[in-house]
């Protein structure tokens, strides 16, 4: 499902113009984005978490150049679901 499939669903269910569906939606991802890239998680109740993960510091190889390198600790984001979600899922 795309992200203008999931409009084109919320518009028919609920009888708000595309347009406005839309705008909600990007709203929506970019309070996300803008939550993770501070340092914050998102927690939505019934639906699931999204959360960030730590990497640790790694050593990663370039089998053509024959040479390391460092990858640095750093944050991945991540969904984790809810209970009730997964319990949804499983039926």
């Amino acid at each position: 499902m795309t992200k203008a499939d999931i409009v084109n669903e919320i518009s028919q269910k609920t009888g708000i113009e595309k347009a406005t569906v839309l705008a909600t939606v990007e709203a929506f991802m970019e309070t996300v984005k803008d939550s993770l890239a501070g340092g914050n998680e998102v927690f939505l109740r019934g639906f699931g978490s999204f959360i960030l993960k730590k990497r640790a510091t790694k050593t990663a190889r370039n089998i053509s150049k024959k040479t390391t390198i460092i990858i640095p600790e750093h944050h991945i984001p991540a969904f984790k679901p809810a209970k009730v979600f997964l319990q949804s899922i499983k039926d």
